[in-house]
């Protein structure tokens, strides 16, 4: 058997013993904002789910992306995709980074899935351009972020991987309608609860019709003044 054959059985199973070590570090020590899991049929597709940080355009947002290891990994990188729509980078599309596998010469093997997923993170909270981003507003990433939970309930992968956030993603999207309706019902500062079920007439429509009631009210007097004379 050659080297060469030795090599490419071996590394399958020197990738799963690294990315089990790099899972048992992340459970033990998360990543701020990132939740991640690998597939429990492949260890060698994980998935991700970032929360946009609270003083950034995501904040309130869960971003879904997965990265894709190579049988060689740790000695080549992993390919990195978002799947949530979420304004900055292409869904579905391979992300060109220093820590992807766009880039194997910069790759470091010391690196693991939670250096991965902090320079993705970092990465996303700026502008800098690349292969697979984008360059959207502020206003637009925001209204993205409201919308992403609702995204992510239709993926069966998200919701069987991300339990927990999927329970969080629900009880946001109850507490969105609740308060909503709560909105729509309540009366305004010095409005009465009727005036708030019911369409107030405008100023004009009002003075419309004190004009008409005067107008009869002086006809009524004119006639009756009439007629007794």
């Amino acid at each position: 058997m050659s080297a060469a054959r030795s090599s490419r059985k071996k590394s399958p199973v020197g990738a799963t013993n690294r990315l089990k070590q790099d899972y048992l570090r992340i459970m033990s020590d998360p990543v701020p904002y990132i939740q991640a899991q690998p597939l429990p049929s492949n260890i060698l597709e994980w998935h991700y789910c970032v929360k946009g940080p609270e003083d950034s355009p995501y904040a309130g947002g869960y971003y879904h992306g997965k990265l894709v290891f190579p049988p060689d990994y740790p000695f080549l990188p992993p390919k990195i995709m978002m799947l949530t729509p979420n304004g900055r980078f292409k869904t579905g599309t391979r992300l060109c980074l220093s820590i992807s596998d766009f880039h194997p010469d910069t790759w470091n093997p010391a690196w693991s899935v939670s250096t991965i997923l902090t320079g993705l993170l970092s990465f996303m909270l700026e502008d800098t351009p690349t292969l697979g981003s984008l360059s959207t507003s502020k206003f637009h990433k925001r209204t993205l972020a409201q919308q992403s939970g609702e995204y992510n309930l239709k993926n069966p992968t998200f919701c069987e991987l991300f339990p927990d956030l999927l329970e969080e993603i629900k009880k946001q999207s109850e507490s969105s309608e609740e308060n909503g309706a709560d909105t729509k019902v309540a009366p305004s500062k010095g409005q009465s609860s009727t005036s708030a079920r019911y369409p107030q007439h405008s100023l004009t429509g009002n003075v419309v019709v004190i004009a008409a009631i005067v107008m009869f009210a002086w006809t009524v007097h004119y006639v009756l003044s009439n007629a007794a004379v």
